[in-house]
């Protein structure tokens, strides 16, 4: 092997760089780091472009001084997302400590090739501030398409690949395209998607390949696998799971599917004893026991790799800096002295942010086409600042390295598919003494008091991810949205992981099983296609608001133009015809199924997927109508704002009981349609195995559905916030023209406003230009009048609980004003300062503050009845609007009057959330002091339950908002002895619902979870962000 002839390096020069073979940014003058003196070793090392480099380390250095000449060679800044694997002695894949010496870690160093591969997945790659580490990530991703870890749809594998090829071979060639398609496997089953990657590479003319890295990581980073290394564990029952650790906190998978995940602010320790993976959560402010859950892992080993990889990312993710290491014992130790070493996400991002470096060309191994080298960070159009000579030698080479005596070889071995053992890509395994080992998760300096008790049981983290916008391709056929504790996609957690799904509590008798059992099918595709069922009668019953009801009570009024009446009318009229026929095929359909009581016999009406291919292909025919809904909406709104007349006759059919929601909702439900046949046909796949009858059926109609939403979702988005703040406009008076072009709501709650009377409650609405605050009126139409209005341009945001000695308060400085507001709770004020500091820099992307808000009022003007309206008893105002059997005024009863007397907010992505996570069926309520259950047809939909007796009933009986209440399960204490069996609860209401089967109850606890949960807006956001602003 030959040596590089070392030469001296110029003062203020970057190391290495007329010859790099991947240079970033490194800081200018910085020299390799120093070796211990000792016999020097080499190791050889596998990097992600599939080259092996041997370095020269002393036996006697630790892992970080040949981790950093790893990085020195590839003069990599943010080195602290990657890591060095290996295969130890006893088979298994584990991490390079950085902190203990290489040869205590690998016994022979000849022998072993360690891998340098990404070891943190942040959840957004706008993060990745350099061009190289985005590369480097794009190369991570190629692998795991190729060896199958990253699973996800075909049309998402095709347009993954697509990327891959445009970056690699440039510009769509049709002869080109297939040669190399032939030539590379880029994943397992790509022959038969030839022609899809042909198709999407056609589209990416002009793109570079940071463009196509850019596009690679957006695509990948919304899949559910995406950064998923699996870890095979059991349960107590010995139900096969996989467990796993993400950015956000640990998941459980039951193959490939999450059934479960418990974030880091809801997991106050990580433990394992011997073979025992241990995960003891916070206890839940409702009861008094700690909720332990134990897992099952092959060895000892499997469960420390386990354990260290989980400390580790929550170091990295959750803390500022790194923690300090613990003082040594004098006489005893406990448990494992194992820390996370290195920088933290926070302090990688400042310090690349801080500092200035030189962008050095760097080559990409296996492009033909030329890179580039100053990508911006966070373009809207990526754009390169200078590209780079790419390097035709292929073979072998001489580089003049950053790190002394480093002996170089360049190969072209295959793609090595790393091995199939579930325990790979873990954190290296210490050879600690002691059975038990654990670690206290510290929270973060800025969320110590947020990670205390939440209400709620213990939630589970996203897993409905949002489509992309029209004009792309459906990412894993999954839409993307959620916060904490909410799963649409109907992913249930599985009762054996989750302590709120267990049947402790409940005393079951045979005969109520045999005759649950005789009743009606037990497989849960049954139960799937009963949702659908229940679900399109509600569906089509709001329909009717619109094609009926609406329909009858304008009548032939001249108030509205006929051009309107045909717009709205000839559109929604065809839809509702269609989903007349589609809901007598599905009642058709359960009725055959449930006819054939024996479970051993599979008829061919034992299905569903058939019937939602035949009228889904019908719907698509529809799309037109559905593209002329939201236009019809805008030309509402546009005449009302003309015509008094038809404005007074709107708001008076809203005041009708058959509109049940603000009037615009309506409009908006066809597209949210399309989201619920979505996640219905999700879970269908996601249960059958692929030879079943109905699998094909289902998985076509899944992609015809899922190629419906991704075409009509970024209109959906767009009304959405339209339509939100067409109903704000409603609650509120003192501004003129709340719905102005460009703006987007983004929060709305309940803060206290310091002032000279102390502190006074005030209702606050963020927007992405303004931030207004209200009080409560006393009139008739219980709206709310602004006070004041903070243009978000130029203001800052500081934390002052010490300043003025109130808790959770935060002062808000404007260019000519200042306000200091108090949250209710820790969790309240980090959403709110973390929606505030978002949107002050949104607006400070923008070309200024608008001239409509400068000339606004900024002073806080009282007036008599605000001062009488904090003085108004919140228990006596939410008893009168939880109660089931009492009715509210229309307008007293709407989202932003609930979050002011229950003292909370929510975002607009939870308003999304709750409309498309719609839920219907029949449900046995019971109230806390009564024997008896009732039979009701339940509606779950815009944070709230609608109760009707029957589902043919024209308007609901009562309204429960959900906002501010708990859900759980009823202990032995309350003598509730059925099964399914759900409470809710807020202060002194409690209210008990039963469901017919574990898969329904199941799903009402995830839909009501997403309305009571409270959780943090960053999750959410990123899912969100590319669609709302």
């Amino acid at each position: 092997m030959v040596e590089p002839e070392e030469r001296p390096s110029v003062a203020g020069q970057r190391l290495g760089a007329p010859e790099s073979m991947g240079i970033s940014t490194l800081e200018p003058g910085q020299r390799p780091p120093t070796m211990p003196p000792g016999r020097q070793i080499s190791i050889r090392v596998q990097l992600l472009d599939d080259t092996q480099e041997v370095f020269e380390v002393s036996q006697r250095a630790s892992g970080k001084a040949l981790f950093d000449l790893v990085c020195a060679h590839l003069n990599l800044i943010e080195g602290d997302y990657f890591g060095l694997e290996f295969q130890d002695q006893r088979k298994m894949i584990v991490w390079l400590d950085l902190l203990k010496p290489i040869l205590k870690q690998i016994r022979r160093p000849k022998n072993t090739i360690l891998r340098f591969v990404v070891k943190f997945f942040p959840p957004d790659h706008t993060l990745l501030l350099e061009e190289l580490t985005r590369y480097l990530f794009a190369l991570q991703i190629k692998h795991d398409l190729a060896c199958g870890r990253l699973t996800c749809n075909e049309s998402s594998a095709a347009l993954l690949v697509s990327h891959i090829v445009q970056s690699e071979i440039g510009d769509f060639d049709e002869v080109q395209c297939k040669q190399h398609l032939l030539n590379n496997k880029y994943i397992p089953e790509q022959d038969a998607l030839m022609d899809k990657i042909i198709e999407y590479h056609r589209k990416h003319v002009g793109q570079t390949p940071a463009e196509s890295d850019y596009q690679l990581l957006e695509i990948a980073r919304r899949l559910e696998m995406y950064g998923v290394r699996l870890h095979p564990a059991k349960d107590r029952e010995g139900t096969k799971l996989s467990l796993a650790v993400a950015h956000s906190g640990v998941l459980v998978f039951q193959g490939h599917t999450k059934i479960n995940s418990f974030n880091w602010s809801k997991v106050r320790k990580l433990s394992f004893k011997r073979k025992r993976f241990l995960i003891k959560l916070r206890p839940d402010l409702n009861s008094n026991c700690q909720d332990t859950l134990e897992f099952m892992m092959g060895s000892r080993d499997c469960c420390k790799v386990f354990w260290k990889i989980c400390v580790e990312y929550h170091a990295f993710f959750r803390l500022f800096e790194e923690p300090k290491p613990k003082p040594k014992p004098v006489l005893f130790t406990r448990g494992s002295s194992f820390r996370f070493s290195g920088r933290t996400q926070r302090q990688v991002i400042d310090y690349v942010k801080d500092s200035e470096f030189k962008k050095v060309p760097f080559e990409r191994k296996h492009s033909k086409i030329q890179s580039s080298s100053g990508l911006s960070p966070f373009p809207p159009r990526l754009c390169a600042e200078g590209q780079g000579e790419r390097n035709t030698s292929a073979s072998a080479h001489q580089a003049d390295s950053p790190v002394g005596r480093t002996q170089v070889t360049v190969e072209n071995p295959a793609l090595q598919r790393y091995t199939g053992s579930l325990t790979s890509q873990t954190n290296g395994c210490r050879n600690g003494t002691h059975d038990e080992a654990d670690a206290r998760l510290k929270p973060s300096p800025s969320k110590q008091q947020t990670e205390h008790l939440s209400t709620g049981p213990v939630s589970r983290s996203p897993q409905h991810s949002e489509s992309p916008p029209a004009g792309q391709v459906m990412v894993n056929g999954q839409k993307q949205s959620l916060s904490l504790g909410q799963s649409p996609d109907g992913r249930q957690p599985s009762p054996l992981t989750s302590p709120l799904l267990t049947d402790a509590g409940f005393v079951r008798t045979d005969d109520e099983d045999e005759v649950r059992r005789k009743r009606f099918p037990t497989d849960k595709a049954y139960f799937i296609a009963k949702e659908l069922l229940t679900t399109e009668r509600t569906y089509l019953k709001d329909l009717e608001v619109i094609t009926v009801s609406f329909q009858k009570s304008i009548g032939k009024d001249e108030a509205m133009p006929d051009s309107l009446r045909n717009l709205i009318f000839a559109n929604f009229e065809p839809v509702y015809k269609f989903h007349e026929t589609f809901l007598k095929d599905v009642e058709q359909r359960l009725a055959q199924w449930e006819g054939r009581s024996n479970a051993h016999i599979k008829g061919d009406y034992q299905r569903v997927g058939d019937v939602m291919l035949k009228n889904i292909q019908g719907l698509k025919l529809l799309t037109a109508h559905l593209q002329k809904h939201s236009e019809a909406l805008l030309e509402l709104e546009r005449t009302c704002r003309s015509s008094r007349k038809l404005e007074g006759l709107c708001r008076d059919f809203e005041l009708q009981k058959v509109c049940y929601l603000p009037l615009n909702i309506f409009f908006l439900r066809p597209l949210h349609r399309l989201m619920h046949y979505k996640q219905i046909l999700e879970r269908l796949c996601k249960h059958y195995p692929p030879t079943h009858d109905d699998f094909r059926d289902s998985r076509a109609a899944l992609a015809d559905i899922s190629e419906m939403v991704v075409q009509l979702h970024g209109t959906l988005i767009k009304m959405e916030n339209f339509q939100k703040l067409l109903e704000l406009k409603k609650d509120l008076t003192g501004v003129d023209n709340l719905a102005i072009p460009g703006r987007e709501f983004i929060r709305l709650g309940c803060l206290s406003k310091l002032s000279g009377n102390g502190l006074q409650q005030r209702m606050f609405f963020l927007f992405n230009d303004v931030l207004m605050y209200t009080s409560r009126g006393m009139t008739a139409s219980n709206q709310f009048k602004v006070h004041g209005q903070l243009p978000l341009y130029g203001m800052t945001i500081r934390e002052s609980e010490d300043e003025w000695g109130v808790p959770h308060s935060f002062t808000l400085f404007g260019q000519r004003q200042s306000v200091v507001v108090a949250a209710s709770s820790a969790s309240e004020m980090e959403k709110w300062v973390e929606d505030i500091k978002m949107a002050i820099e949104l607006a400070d992307k923008c070309n200024g503050p608008s001239t409509e808000i400068l000339s606004s009022s900024f002073t806080d003007s009282k007036s008599p009845e605000e001062s009488s309206a904090d003085q108004e008893s919140e228990d006596d105002l939410s008893a009168s609007r939880t109660s089931l059997e009492r009715q509210t005024p229309h307008r007293g009863n709407t989202t932003v009057h609930v979050c002011w007397h229950r003292n909370t907010s929510v975002s607009m992505v939870d308003f999304s959330v709750a409309l498309e996570n719609q839920l219907s069926g029949n449900l046995l309520r019971k109230f806390k002091n009564s024997n008896g259950w009732q039979k009701l047809w339940v509606v779950f939909t815009n944070f709230s339950l609608f109760f009707y007796k029957t589902h043919q009933d024209e308007y609901p009986l009562a309204s429960l908002p959900l906002l501010g209440y708990s859900i759980t399960i009823p202990s032995e204490s309350e003598n509730i002895h059925k099964d399914y069996v759900f409470k809710l609860h807020f202060k002194s209401h409690v209210y008990y619902f039963r469901s017919e089967s574990e898969y329904t109850f199941e799903r009402w606890m995830e839909v009501i979870r997403s309305a009571t949960c409270s959780s943090s807006h960053i999750p959410s956001l990123s899912r969100k962000e590319p669609h709302i602003y």
